[in-house]
């Protein structure tokens, strides 16, 4: 609705500026929104995926490895709908732009991998390994019982 109303007449930024400006962030909002939900979907299914096959061994691959994955369809999600449908940028430049932005979160993914590992040590000297270990059992059960009635 902003860029619909005309500027004020001692604004710095003509209509046509202030509309080139912001005109395109309904694109981006929207782009972000399906970017951060179909992402998180996906994040969930691959850490309980990996998770059924490693059990409890392999921390750093469930954690890591599910968000590694679903921050490469984040990143190309938003691009996509944010900038590629909207004209703003080709398709050469969303595969370069996505690039350097899925590097700079697999950095980050791979920098917190010991923070997890630092954190599970945390929880289960507070509770106890054993209060931590039925937490964690409980938290799968109720999620293979969740995924068995979809």
């Amino acid at each position: 609705m902003a860029v619909e109303l005309p500027t004020h007449a001692n604004s710095f930024a003509t209509d046509a500026e202030f509309s080139k400006l912001f005109g395109g962030s309904l694109w981006i909002m929207t782009g972000s929104i399906v970017a951060f939900v179909f992402s998180q979907m996906i994040d969930v299914w691959a850490f309980w995926f990996i998770r059924r096959l490693t059990g409890e061994k392999m921390i750093w691959l469930r954690s890591t490895g599910s968000t590694v994955f679903s921050q490469l369809v984040d990143s190309y999600t938003v691009l996509i709908i944010g900038f590629w449908i909207p004209g703003t940028f080709t398709f050469k430049e969303i595969l370069v732009l996505g690039i350097t932005g899925y590097s700079v979160k697999l950095v980050i993914a791979i920098g917190l991998t010991p923070f997890i590992y630092l954190v599970r040590y945390g929880v289960k000297r507070i509770l106890g390994n054993e209060q931590a270990e039925e937490m964690s059992r409980a938290a799968a059960e109720e999620s293979l019982i969740t995924e068995t009635v979809k």
